[in-house]
């Protein structure tokens, strides 16, 4: 609207850039009771997460569709803001697979592990270091100088040996050296890391993603390992979706483990938990990262929207019993009903 349009039913012309709007066509689809509901279940979610540690294990379809990228970037930069501090550990198989085709290389896999040939390797880091990373690091600084790229052989952060010799390049992690991951974080940046690690041998190896950030997740002393896939989380039975499990305990999980009869790309993740919660991870989660906000929804709500396993009882318990202040915001939401009653 120019500014020599009058509205309709209006009795004066603007002088100006026209900025009124009305209520009724900023109206959300939810009331403000909910709304207001909404905000105050999350208040104890974010005193549990300000000032703690979250690693996100970064990959699958949540990666490779630009929305659901823009969307996940834009929730990590959320719990950033709340005060969480954020590792992101990442593959790119995807993209892997496709600068392989490109340089007429083979696609091959042993036992869900990708054979890397030292052929193969060079393409690993090219694609994982030179373009994947730096898209994502790209994403999140599109909200302000917020990411730094880290490959993990920067300052020796992942060194690793052969796995399996049939598989070539791919490494088994000796240890993670956790300093400058955390002066990254010190310095209120948040660090991305592609899993290429440093051999022993002064080569390079391909670590699987998982793995790496169960591993990174006990080194930096995580309060929560979080690994999004392209599944809603841990079912009992795969085949039946009502069997999904909301919450287990580590040895419950590593029941289900040993009882062998799990989906084979569900167990490399559920091992990466165990490794996790057996290094002091307090809890480790595995959800859909294409739900959208998903990492918002599994975090800041009581009925979350994936599986989390939770590295002892007690820890289990402490989710099943409102926060303090969880009772305070639970008081907030009365006042509001009985307010939104007493309206005729």
């Amino acid at each position: 609207m120019d500014s020599t349009t009058a509205l309709p039913g209006h009795p004066f012309q603007p002088t100006g850039e026209f900025y009124m709007k009305y209520a009724r066509d900023r109206r959300s689809s939810i009331s403000n009771e909910q709304t207001a509901k909404l905000l105050f279940e999350a208040l104890p979610w974010i005193k549990n997460l300000t000032g703690k540690t979250i690693v996100i294990k970064y990959g699958g379809a949540a990666m490779v569709d630009e929305q659901l990228r823009a969307d996940v970037m834009g929730d990590i930069l959320l719990l950033k803001i709340i005060g969480a501090n954020i590792v992101i550990v990442h593959g790119g198989g995807a993209d892997i697979n496709e600068a392989l085709s490109h340089y007429d290389l083979p696609v091959e896999f042993k036992g869900g592990q990708r054979v890397t040939t030292p052929e193969v390797m060079e393409i690993v880091r090219e694609v994982l270091v030179g373009k994947v990373n730096q898209e994502l690091v790209a994403a999140l600084n599109r909200h302000g100088s917020v990411a730094v790229g880290v490959a993990g052989t920067d300052a020796g952060t992942i060194i690793a040996e052969t796995l399996d010799p049939d598989l070539g390049r791919v490494g088994k992690i000796v240890r993670v050296n956790a300093d400058y991951l955390t002066s990254v974080m010190a310095s209120e940046y948040i660090p991305v890391v592609a899993t290429v690690a440093q051999g022993e041998d002064g080569g390079f190896y391909n670590i699987n993603a998982d793995v790496a950030a169960g591993a990174i997740a006990a080194a930096v002393h995580a309060h929560k390992a979080i690994f999004l896939t392209d599944v809603d989380g841990l079912y009992e039975d795969f085949s039946d979706k009502d069997s999904l499990i909301s919450n287990l305990t580590l040895e419950e999980c590593e029941a289900m483990l040993a009882g062998g009869a799990l989906a084979k790309g569900m167990i490399p993740k559920l091992q990466s938990c165990v490794e996790a919660l057996k290094g002091g991870v307090f809890r480790a989660h595995i959800i859909n990262g294409t739900t959208p906000h998903a990492l918002l929804l599994e975090l800041l709500t009581d009925a979350g929207v994936g599986t989390v396993i939770h590295s002892t009882q007690e820890a289990y318990e402490f989710d099943q019993h409102p926060h303090p202040l969880g009772t305070f915001a639970s008081r907030l939401a009365e006042n509001i009903d009985a307010a939104a009653g007493g309206v005729q």
